[in-house]
């Protein structure tokens, strides 16, 4: 009894060989099989150049980045080393400025004051003498009858300018020195320079207490 099934081709693939079905897979995709190894130098050569690249810019980094560290860049980062330092005002600059915003509204921008109502600092023995009672008349203020060559003003008290009960001004110990400083300079006087140091220690020695007169600095030296 013959066989009347038609062949079928797709039936028959069990009889192919692994050799076969490898060079009809490689013929759809259209290449040819590479039976010794023989792979292509194109992508080899791109692998190292790009190797080579990356090579380059992670030793180019390594070298001129700086040492770049993230914590440096924080905009709400802190510092934790390292100490501010703070410009130094030259106190006559700093005094001068003082003065003419507050004091020559009463003294007078010349330092020659008023006659009979404010004494002059100009030539003045309270701004030439001792730093001891200048301190004290801006620190403290100034009350009662006040003698400045030969002439004596009453009209008008000397305000209390430091860091004390009372104060309408609240300087610190460096403004005072900075004005005292200025007008034992200014006008004419030749007097020596005041510090924040010898007006802090007239501070701490005479601690909040009300306004001077004449007699009890007079009795200071």
């Amino acid at each position: 009894m013959s066989d009347s099934t038609p062949k079928d081709p797709r039936l028959e693939q069990a009889g192919a060989t692994d050799e076969s079905l490898q060079a009809a897979h490689e013929k759809l995709l259209g290449r040819k099989p590479d039976d010794g190894a023989h792979y292509k130098m194109l992508p080899l050569v791109l692998l190292f150049v790009f190797s080579g690249l990356i090579f380059y810019a992670g030793t180019y980094l390594n070298r001129y980045s700086v040492r770049y560290d993230a914590s440096v860049f924080d905009e709400n980062g802190h510092s934790t080393k390292g100490v501010v330092a703070v410009a130094k005002v030259d106190p006559l600059v700093l005094g001068k400025k003082n003065f003419e915003a507050v004091c020559a509204t009463c003294h007078q921008a010349t330092g020659v004051g008023v006659p009979g109502v404010y004494p002059p600092l100009a030539g003045s023995e309270l701004v030439n003498g001792s730093e001891e009672r200048v301190i004290r008349i801006v620190l403290y203020g100034l009350k009662g009858p006040v003698t400045v060559k030969g002439v004596t003003y009453g009209a008008a008290a000397m305000p209390v300018f430091g860091k004390v009960a009372g104060s309408g001004y609240n300087w610190s110990d460096e403004r005072i020195a900075a004005v005292l400083t200025y007008v034992r300079a200014s006008f004419g006087n030749k007097a020596s320079a005041v510090t924040a140091e010898q007006v802090a220690a007239i501070h701490a020695k005479e601690g909040d207490r009300k306004e001077w007169s004449e007699e009890e600095l007079l009795k200071i030296k």
